[in-house]
C-alpha cells in the first residue's frame, strides 16, 4: 500500500523569539524540518513527502537545500491560513486514493522510525492511527472560577505523527473550517469516524520555544 506523509511546518518563529522561523533553526547542525523528513525517508522506503509551508518560506526553503546538499525527495506546497487549510492543501497533492497517509508536524524531529512504521501499519488495519502518551503530571480543570482535580488517568497527551487510511481524511477534511480543529484527529473525529491511539514517546517533543529546542539538543546527545 502506497504510503505518504504530510508534514506541516507553519512556524514563523514568534514564540520562538527568533526571526528564522523554527523550522529552519538547526539542531546539532542540522535543520530541524530536514531531520524530520528524513524520519520518514528512513522509515518508509517508497513514501511520498509533501511538505506544506507558508508561501513566503518557499524560496527560502529551496536555498536552504541546495545550502544543505539536501536531496531527500519531496513536494514543498505552500500551505493555508491555518494547520487545517495548509493539511488540506497537502492532501490535494494526493491523487491517488487508496494509500494511508501520516500527517506530521515539521518541529517534531525526534519521532522514531518505529513510530512512524507503526502508524502506518495500525492505520492499515483500523483506519487511523493517533500517536499519545499519558499525562504524566496532575491536573485540575478551571469551571467558572473554581478549579476540581481530575483523574490525569483518563487523558492523554497527543501527538504527531496522526495517520489515516487517504479517502478516508480527505473526505473528512472535506468538511468547513472550524474553530474545534485543533489537530487532524479532531477533524476526523467530527467526520463521525472514531480515533485509535497509538503509544507515542515523550522524546517526540514539539519545538516551539527556546527552551524546547535545548532539550531536544539533549536528547540528541544521548
Amino acid at each position: 500500500m502506497q504510503h505518504y506523509a504530510i508534514i506541516v511546518a507553519g512556524g514563523t518563529g514568534n514564540r520562538m523569539k527568533s526571526k528564522v522561523p523554527k523550522q529552519f533553526l538547526t539542531l546539532d547542525g542540522i535543520p530541524v524540518l530536514m531531520r524530520t523528513i528524513k524520519k520518514f525517508a528512513l522509515a518508509s522506503e517508497h513514501v511520498q513527502i509533501i511538505v506544506t509551508l507558508p508561501e513566503s518560506q518557499l524560496t527560502a526553503w529551496r536555498k536552504l537545500c541546495l545550502k544543505h546538499d539536501f536531496e531527500i525527495p519531496h513536494d514543498a506546497v505552500a500551505g493555508g491560513k491555518t494547520r487545517f487549510h495548509s493539511v488540506r492543501n497537502g492532501l490535494d497533492r494526493i491523487m491517488f486514493e487508496g494509500g494511508i497517509v501520516a500527517i506530521h508536524d515539521g518541529v517534531r524531529p525526534l519521532v522514531s522510525t518505529e513510530i512512524i512504521e507503526k502508524s502506518f501499519d495500525i492505520a492499515s488495519k483500523t483506519g487511523n492511527a493517533i500517536a499519545a502518551v499519558p499525562m504524566k503530571d496532575s491536573i485540575r480543570k478551571n469551571e467558572k472560577g473554581k478549579s476540581r482535580t481530575v483523574d490525569r488517568d483518563n487523558y492523554w497527551m497527543i501527538q504527531t505523527p496522526q495517520t489515516f487510511k487517504v479517502n478516508t481524511i480527505k473526505k473528512a477534511y472535506e468538511a468547513e473550517f472550524d474553530e474545534s480543529f485543533t489537530d487532524d484527529a479532531s477533524v476526523l473525529e467530527a467526520s463521525g469516524g472514531t480515533v485509535h491511539l497509538i503509544p507515542g514517546d515523550y522524546k517526540n517533543i514539539k519545538i516551539t520555544t527556546p527552551e524546547d529546542l535545548v532539550v531536544a539538543e539533549a536528547f540528541l546527545k544521548q
